[in-house]
Order: C-alpha cells, then sequence, then structure tokens
C-alpha cells in the first residue's frame, strides 16, 4: 500500500510539472501568435483581453464552459470584453443579441443559456421575435429587450464590431487577442482545456512588457 502510495504521489506531481511546463514553455508560432503591429487597448492600466465569438459558432458554445471559469478567476489587473463577429447574416442577428444582454447588464449569466438555446434546442434565435420571446422566459422585460435590439445606437456597436475584427484581421472564431499584441485560439492551442494555462501566461507576458509605473 506504501508503494502504492508513492507511485500515486510521484504520478500526480508528474501530471502537474507537466502541466506548469506545457503553460511556462509555449511556443511562438504554435500557442500563439505576436501580432507585428500592436493595438492600442481600451481598458488603461488593466490587460485587455477580447474573445471575438459568435453565438452561432458551434466551437465557440463548446468552449463557453472552459472561458467562463478562466474569466471568474481571471486577475485583477485583468479586463475582459467579447466582440461579436459576423461571418454570415444570421450572425449580424446574433451581435445584436449579444449587445442586447449586455446593455441589460445580462450577457455573463445568459450568454450560456444562448448557446445553449440555439445549438443544444434548435431555438433560432437570430429571428427577432423569437429572441424577444426567449429573452421575456427568462425574465426580461420584453419591451425593452424590443427597444434595446432595434435602437440606433445598436448599428454603432455592430459596426464597431465589424472594424475592429477586420482590424485584427479575425478569420476563425472562437479568437483571443491579449492586450492588442498576443493571438491565441483553441485550434493553436489543441485543446478548449489547454487554454487557461495560455492565457495566464499570455496575460503574465503583457504584464512583464508593459511600462512600469
Amino acid at each position: 500500500m506504501k508503494r502504492l502510495a508513492l507511485q500515486f504521489v510521484g504520478i500526480l506531481a508528474a501530471l502537474m510539472l507537466t502541466s506548469v511546463s506545457s503553460a511556462a514553455d509555449l511556443v511562438e508560432g504554435k500557442e500563439y501568435v505576436r501580432l507585428k503591429v500592436p493595438h492600442a487597448v481600451d481598458s488603461g492600466k488593466k490587460i485587455e483581453v477580447i474573445e471575438f465569438f459568435s453565438y452561432g459558432c458551434p466551437h465557440c458554445a463548446e468552449f463557453e464552459p472552459f472561458l467562463m471559469d478562466w474569466v471568474k478567476a481571471q486577475p485583477a489587473d485583468v479586463a475582459f470584453r467579447r466582440v461579436p463577429v459576423m461571418f454570415q447574416p444570421r450572425w449580424v442577428d446574433l451581435a445584436k443579441v449579444f449587445y442586447t444582454l449586455e446593455t441589460m447588464g445580462e450577457d455573463v449569466k445568459l450568454s450560456p443559456e444562448v448557446f445553449s438555446a440555439i445549438h443544444s434546442k434548435g431555438l433560432a434565435l437570430w429571428e427577432p421575435a423569437k429572441f424577444y420571446d426567449w429573452a421575456a422566459a427568462k425574465g426580461l422585460d420584453r419591451k425593452k429587450v424590443e427597444d434595446i435590439y432595434n435602437s440606433f445606437s445598436m448599428s454603432g456597436r455592430v459596426n464597431r464590431a465589424k472594424q475592429l475584427a477586420q482590424a485584427y484581421n479575425v478569420q476563425e472564431v472562437p479568437l483571443l487577442i491579449v492586450d492588442g499584441k498576443f493571438l491565441t485560439s483553441p485550434s493553436r492551442a489543441g485543446t478548449h482545456a489547454a487554454m487557461p494555462p495560455i492565457l495566464n501566461e499570455l496575460v503574465a507576458k503583457a504584464r512583464a512588457e508593459r511600462p512600469k509605473s
């Protein structure tokens, strides 16, 4: 029994060392890319992490729980935000869904349910009336949801999202940008589960490269 216990401890230690090593030994050009021209960030003194995504993307839906676990544990000097990408007409409407929920302060709570509604239950939430009904069923004010969705400011937010995705040359989702200079994604990482330690390492690199105040 003592020998088995020691073997178990040894295996556990090896796994922990492998995990630490994999995070600390990121290969530029493989797990991440350093952008040739860094972009200015909107996060001030905080390190900005952007996820380019769409509710219509099945890979984004699969990545969601891993990302949300990371967001809940993110360092105090990190500012996370999401930018919807519009590769197809339906995704434009889903961008409006996101910005409506974000405006109402419900995006963090309801985004997992939006993914589930679309990809598990087959609800066409890109159709405005179906989204309004769904939102009302979740306890939101249907009239307020409809007003925000169709507001004048919505087109401006959608256009800014398109411009930012173009500026970063987004070709796939989910895609993450750390502090305007590092690009990574689950496709580069190999698995969704590998992303949190990669994000942590890139945040640490970004922190080290920031001017000391």
